[in-house]
């Protein structure tokens, strides 16, 4: 009996203490989750809705996350749904169901789109208590209120600091593997790309025009070729300075060996009168070169004297000379040097050796076809195919080549000799000039025409003699003269079979 008073007691007293906290009126109408009718939303206080005061499940923590934050809430005597002022808010009654509107209600007005900036706003509704309890767990406070949605509005599920981090953890590994793919991707492109031939299709910008086309327009009016001529000059300067400045290629003609030291001093003129070294490369116009100098010595009345040409007599060449001597004309004397497309010179000495001279016929053209003809024994040696040649100089040292088909570079060593100037073939007429002027030579001096009896290499005859040719053995052939293409920036030739039939 007295156990049952207590009881109906302490029921009545909570009942009376329940009926003194619960609200009245606008307070009411906040309890119950509907704005305020008499007061605007900012100011309709009361106790919050349940939603906004029962305390939120207590989340996991991320992977790797430190123990830290856990027990110092533990410390500090709050639970995971307390707020930071320390005071907990009494649990309401459960919130009564909505009455469903009735069908002539009009149409309520549509919610107010959230000020730019606001990430997601508390409904107003809710109080301050609620947009703290926002702050401090925002990612249970967004999945009891969500945020509403507008028209024409991308929803995006929230991301919690957790994934965060781990975007950011996988993004920073992502990103070089991304660009590792990229590498692999874009260098199997190129591989395949030479491989198919498509990079010698492609037409390299004219870096040796022809000589009518040197004049260009700019601002309406004709503009000489010189800067189509500084252009292709900046080009092999840069290319020469990269390539040379490496630490295993020589840096002066005492760096080389005894041999190639040999050839190139073999191949320097001298002229101490103009003060010139000229390095000369058979089939780029060197015998009109030659008789050049030979009428500044005083040698030779003119240049256009019709006499069979003596490589060897009335010359100066610097091997000739002492150490100081050659030391101090290197240093003081203009250097210069003609240069020419790798493929069209081989083809030029083969067409001018082999067809024409008997000399060449007997003492190369029977071994090449001996060497690489079945049943050639018989042959004079004038008949060597252009084929046959290029296999020839496949199997051949380059440092034991006859100088018309020896590389360039190994003729006039262009890293150890410090040339001013190089001119190119297929602009002869224009940079001899520049030469002449440039040494000052006499004005009656010109660069001679070319003689009648000489059969030039034009496009056509190219075209025919390489795609004639098996396009394995030339790709062979090409690394002896890559230096020759690459540092006097000559394109290489085109072999694809596309372009063999046109």
């Amino acid at each position: 009996m007295k156990k049952n008073m207590l009881n109906k007691t302490s029921t009545q007293e909570l009942r009376n203490a329940a009926g003194a906290a619960a609200p009245t009126g606008n307070a009411a109408a906040g309890a119950s989750g509907l704005p305020s009718l008499t007061e605007p939303p900012e100011e309709a206080g009361g106790i919050p809705s349940e939603a906004a005061t029962s305390p939120s499940p207590s989340l996991p923590p991320c992977e790797g996350e430190n123990d830290a934050e856990t027990e110092r809430r533990g410390k500090d005597g709050r639970g995971a749904g307390t707020p930071r002022n320390g005071r907990r808010l009494r649990r309401p009654p459960a919130r009564p169901a909505r009455p469903s509107l009735p069908a002539a209600a009009p149409p309520q007005p549509p919610s107010p789109v959230p000020a730019a900036g606001s990430r997601h706003p508390a409904p107003p509704f809710l109080g301050h208590e609620a947009r703290r309890l926002r702050r401090r767990w925002p990612g249970s406070f967004e999945a009891m209120f969500p945020r509403p949605h507008f028209s024409g509005e991308v929803r995006r599920a929230p991301a919690s600091a957790c994934s965060r981090s781990r975007l950011r953890a996988g993004g920073t590994v992502l990103l070089p593997s991304m660009l590792m793919f990229g590498v692999i991707l874009a260098s199997s492109g190129l591989l395949l790309m030479i491989e198919k031939g498509i990079l010698a299709e492609v037409k390299p910008p004219p870096l040796h025009p022809p000589a009518g086309e040197l004049a260009r327009r700019v601002g309406g009016r004709e503009v000489p070729g010189d800067f189509d001529r500084e252009v292709l000059r900046d080009i092999r300067n840069r290319t020469i300075r990269a390539v040379c400045g490496q630490r295993a290629m020589p840096h002066s003609i005492w760096d080389l060996p005894a041999g190639q030291r040999r050839t190139v001093l073999r191949h320097l003129l001298v002229s101490d009168k103009y003060r010139f070294l000229y390095c000369y490369v058979p089939k780029v116009a060197c015998s009109n070169w030659k008789r050049i100098l030979k009428v500044l010595d005083g040698a030779l009345e003119s240049v256009d004297v019709k006499l069979k040409m003596d490589h060897k007599s009335d010359l100066v060449f610097l091997g000739d000379m002492k150490p100081d001597e050659i030391n101090y004309r290197l240093k003081n004397y203009y250097k210069f040097i003609f240069v020419r497309n790798p493929v069209e010179r081989l083809l030029s000495a083969y067409r001018n050796k082999f067809g024409e001279i008997k000399e060449y016929q007997l003492k190369y053209g029977v071994e090449i076809v001996r060497r690489y003809r079945k049943n050639g024994g018989k042959s004079a040696g004038d008949d060597v195919t252009f084929s046959e040649f290029l296999r020839y100089l496949l199997d051949e040292d380059v440092e034991r080549m006859n100088e018309h088909w020896m590389p360039i570079y190994n003729l006039c060593q262009p890293c150890a000799v410090r040339y001013d100037f190089i001119g190119s073939y297929e602009r002869l007429n224009e940079d001899a000039n520049h030469v002449l002027e440039k040494v000052q030579a006499p004005s009656f001096i010109h660069f001679p025409e070319r003689q009648s009896w000489y059969k030039p290499v034009t496009a056509d005859t190219l075209h025919y003699y390489l795609c004639n040719t098996q396009q394995k053995l030339i790709k062979e052939l090409l690394p002896k003269y890559i230096l020759d293409f690459s540092l006097f920036a000559y394109p290489l030739p085109n072999i694809t079979s596309k372009f063999c039939r046109q």
